[in-house]
C-alpha cells in the first residue's frame, strides 16, 4: 500500500487532470508514478516537462534509458527499473540479456551503453562533480560536452521519479510486473 494515495482522472487535483489524462491515453494504463505525483500538481508538470526535454535531447533512446536504469539501480527504485526495462525491452528491441544487465547495472559488454552507464554513475556519486579522468573518458567513447551535461539532465529526471517513488511506495503497475526486478529474465 503507498504511502501517498494514488491519484487518478477523477480525484487528481485539478492543475494535475490534464497532464493524468495525457498519461493515461499515452501509455493504455496510468503508470502509478502518475498517480503520486498528481497529488503535487508542480511536480507532475515538472515531470512531465523534464521527460519532453530529455526526449528531444542529442543521445539516443537507448543512452537516455540507460542513464534512466544506471539512476533507477543507484536510487533503489524498484518501480523505476521496472518502467523503463520495459522501454528499453519493448521498444528498443534489445536483448532480454543486455536489458537484465542494465537493470542490475551491470556492463552489457557495448562499450558506448557502458560508457554511458559508468558515467552516470560517476555523476551520481559525486553529484556532478565528476573527475577530469571520468570525463575524458566518456569524451574518449565519442562523446562531448552536450551530451555530458544532457547525462545531468538524465539524472535529474531520474532523481525525481527515483525519490518521489521511494517516499510513496507505489506498487508496480500490472502492466508493468513481467519487467520487475526478481521477475524480468533473460
Amino acid at each position: 500500500m503507498p504511502r501517498i494515495p494514488l491519484q487518478t482522472p477523477v480525484t487528481a487535483p485539478e492543475a494535475s487532470k490534464p497532464l493524468v489524462e495525457k498519461a493515461l491515453a499515452n501509455n493504455g494504463f496510468l503508470p502509478n508514478l502518475i498517480g503520486l505525483l498528481a497529488n503535487a500538481p508542480a511536480a507532475l508538470e515538472t515531470y512531465m516537462t523534464v521527460s519532453g526535454i530529455n526526449a528531444r535531447a542529442s543521445l539516443s533512446l537507448a543512452e537516455r534509458e540507460v542513464v534512466q536504469l544506471t539512476a533507477a539501480h543507484t536510487h533503489g527504485c524498484d518501480f523505476c527499473l521496472a518502467g523503463h526495462t520495459a522501454i528499453v525491452t519493448k521498444k528498443l528491441d534489445l536483448d532480454r540479456s543486455i536489458s537484465l544487465q542494465l537493470q542490475r547495472g551491470q556492463a552489457t559488454g557495448d562499450a558506448r551503453l557502458d560508457a554511458v552507464q559508468t558515467f552516470t554513475k560517476a555523476v551520481i556519486a559525486s553529484r556532478g562533480a565528476v573527475s577530469d579522468e571520468a570525463l575524458a573518458a566518456f569524451k574518449a567513447a565519442g562523446y562531448d560536452d552536450q551530451q555530458a551535461l544532457e547525462v545531468v539532465l538524465g539524472v535529474s529526471l531520474a532523481t525525481l521519479c527515483n525519490f518521489a517513488n521511494n517516499l510513496g511506495q507505489p506498487a508496480i503497475n500490472p502492466e508493468l510486473q513481467p519487467f520487475a526486478p526478481g521477475v524480468f529474465a533473460a
